[in-house]
């Protein structure tokens, strides 16, 4: 399965708002394993970026006068997320910028060009409850090496989340097992079938004391519910 693990950097956090994407990175998984054809592009965003924007991306809005804009670039990066499946880190955020720039230049809404999206701040939320989920946290959880990471940046965030991603999934593998290899082990164990027809199962039939015990306990469950019980109503019938 092809999977793009994506990340946006934004000039504000208002999609609605005005604000734009200024930044996207993409990493490319096949069969869990990185392929090296990743994607990456700055955006002339037409805007200045929010000052708390700037903190956390440090991106200078002089840097990205001369970029090119997401419009000349839409069909590129369409045709780079084709039928691939997206893991994204708090998806609503990143996939409402992208459908308001596709919204932009004419086309369709991202669902219809992708198979799919991960939610990895969802699938944390399941798996660490009660505890911090952003990247960083994660990485610092799942031994990701996060060291270089000093600002924001859309290219290195999809590639920590790719590899917290399949730390988070990791636990998938152990449960495929090579059938080829007919020789148990000490991870292994071994299935024996046993033909349950050969045995034949006694039948211990309730004794007086039983059966009363078993009227008493009908009795006042047909008292609780104003002989309306089921059983009532059949014997009547």
């Amino acid at each position: 399965m092809r999977q793009i693990v994506l990340d946006t950097e934004t000039t504000g956090l208002s999609a609605e708002g005005g604000d734009r994407i200024i930044e996207l990175g993409c990493v490319e998984l096949y069969a869990r394993k990185l392929t090296g054809n990743n994607l990456h592009f700055y955006f002339n965003p037409e805007r200045d970026s929010h000052e708390d924007a700037l903190k956390v991306h440090g991106i200078s809005n002089e840097f990205l006068r001369d970029k090119p804009k997401f419009a000349q670039l839409a069909d590129e990066i369409l045709d780079y997320l084709a039928d691939a499946e997206l893991i994204i880190h708090n998806a609503a955020f990143d996939i409402g910028f992208l459908n308001k720039e596709l919204e932009r230049v004419g086309k369709k809404p991202l669902k219809a060009y992708v198979s799919g999206v991960i939610d990895t701040l969802a699938m944390a939320k399941e798996m660490f409850p009660g505890k911090r989920n952003s990247l960083d946290s994660l990485c610092d959880r799942l031994e990701v090496d996060n060291s270089g990471r000093t600002l924001h940046g859309a290219l290195l965030d999809a590639e920590l989340l790719a590899d917290v991603y399949i730390n988070m999934t990791r636990g998938q593998e152990a449960l495929l097992m090579d059938v080829g290899d007919s020789t148990p082990n000490d991870a292994q164990q071994v299935m024996v079938q046993v033909d349950l027809t050969t045995f034949v199962l006694p039948v211990l039939p309730a004794n007086a004391q039983e059966l009363a015990a078993h009227d008493e306990v009908l009795a006042q469950l047909d008292k609780s519910s104003g002989g309306k019980t089921v059983w009532r109503q059949l014997a009547c019938a």
